[in-house]
């Protein structure tokens, strides 16, 4: 079979251009630290880098996620544990208006302690978030949870965040849960038992008004420490799971790293080598070339 020289050069050609994109492929390769830098450096690595990089991707965001969740828990729990407090200091008021002993004036003089109370306990429960919204309000967050009127006002939805691939979590509460719905919530209580320790007693009625009302009052509010107590070991749960995932998160993104590092790093002792053997050959090819493209039948007249 005879060879044109159009075929001999072509095919030396092919060869010089297939030797000098190893030498580039090696040159990126030993620059970027990675052996796969394009799908064609390695198809089925490629493929499966891709998936790694989206995983990790999506548990980055996990992670960014479960920090507001835990920020916003945090932010709960500092706020309940001065309602904690505010409502024990309330029992504690009441149960001391129970005195037999104390007179009309004194038991007026409870109830401007208690006013003072109130007052606290509401703020509370109208408390913004660092981001200024109400913390109580569902997803109404730029409309205060009680009005003037102690009546709830806002909304009763609360917020879940997807905190891993499985797991939703509520994140915030709202006032109906913590301080009680309308007609019956801890600001009502509150407020007729300062009106009934501003009104003198005067007679067995309402001798017995008072009596009965004080002791709804002390159930009342047992009833709504219970609540945010409640509420309080939610958060504790919650911030637990928190902890757990984190650790979890942690550990797979290790394992990504892990697995992304045996698919794409670079083995430089192997690449350095592989570039010097590729040199050779290229030059020895140049030269090969060269002399072959020179030859012709009148070189040997």
């Amino acid at each position: 079979m005879r060879i044109s020289t159009n075929t001999i050069f072509q095919s030396g050609t092919n060869r010089l251009m297939d030797l000098q994109s190893d030498l580039s492929r090696l040159s990126t390769q030993t620059a970027t630290g990675k052996r796969v830098n394009t799908p064609a450096d390695d198809p089925v690595a490629s493929a499966r880098i891709l998936e790694l990089n989206t995983a990790k991707e999506q548990n980055a965001n996990f992670a960014n996620t479960r920090n507001t969740a835990e920020t916003l828990l945090q932010t709960y729990e500092t706020n309940m544990t001065g309602v904690t407090d505010t409502i024990q200091a309330i029992q504690a008021l009441v149960i001391s208006a129970g005195n037999a002993s104390y007179s009309d004036n004194e038991r007026f003089n409870l109830g401007n302690d208690l006013q003072g109370k109130l007052d606290t306990l509401l703020s509370l429960a109208n408390t913004k978030d660092s981001q200024g919204n109400y913390l109580y309000s569902g997803y109404a967050t730029t409309t205060v949870p009680f009005d003037s009127n102690n009546d709830f006002v806002a909304n009763s939805s609360r917020l879940q965040l997807q905190v891993d691939v499985q797991s939703k979590m509520a994140v915030t509460f709202t006032g109906t849960q913590v301080f009680g719905a309308n007609g019956s919530n801890v600001f009502k209580t509150v407020q007729d038992m300062i009106t009934l320790l501003k009104t003198p007693i005067t007679d067995s009625a309402t001798q017995t008004a008072y009596n009965t009302g004080l002791s709804n009052t002390i159930s009342s509010m047992q009833t709504a420490l219970n609540r945010v107590l409640g509420a309080r070991a939610e958060i504790g749960s919650n911030l637990n799971l928190l902890d757990t995932l984190k650790t979890t998160g942690e550990s797979l993104d290790l394992q990504y790293d892990e697995s992304l590092s045996k698919l794409q790093d670079l083995d430089y002792a192997q690449a350095l080598s592989d570039i010097s053997k590729k040199t050779t050959i290229l030059q020895a090819a140049q030269k090969a070339f060269t002399a072959t493209s020179n030859l012709s039948l009148f070189s040997l007249i």
